[in-house]
């Protein structure tokens, strides 16, 4: 019975991230400005480097170099302008925030 309740919860998840991650398109446009494609090749390094540290280390040190690697990952993906970021209603808003909460919630309680 847990099992069927964690699966809902990570279902719930996956569709508020899909609600919020529906209006988020990504470009392949060529800038003129030279640090964008150096900030679209860092965000992919530092990306797949934070993911690989997440995934791969133990707990401790690495674990949060690796959220600090996500996180700058992030960050040169909207300086380099590749992502565009359409309105979104706040109905969608509020079903993809509680979603995710509430799946979060099962998944991690169970309850």
């Amino acid at each position: 019975m847990r099992l069927i309740v964690q699966l809902v919860g990570l279902s719930l998840m996956l569709l508020g991230i899909y609600f919020l991650g529906r209006n988020i398109f990504f470009t392949t446009n060529v800038s003129p400005y030279f640090w964008r494609g150096i900030a679209a090749d860092a965000s992919i390094f530092l990306l797949c480097a934070g993911t690989c540290l997440l995934v791969f280390m133990p707990l401790g040190d690495m674990k949060q170099l690796g959220w600090i690697f996500v996180a700058g990952g992030i960050l040169c993906i909207f300086i380099s302008s590749r992502a565009i970021l359409n309105p979104t209603s706040l109905w969608q808003f509020f079903v993809a925030t509680g979603s995710m909460a509430f799946g979060y919630r099962l998944f991690a309680t169970g309850r």
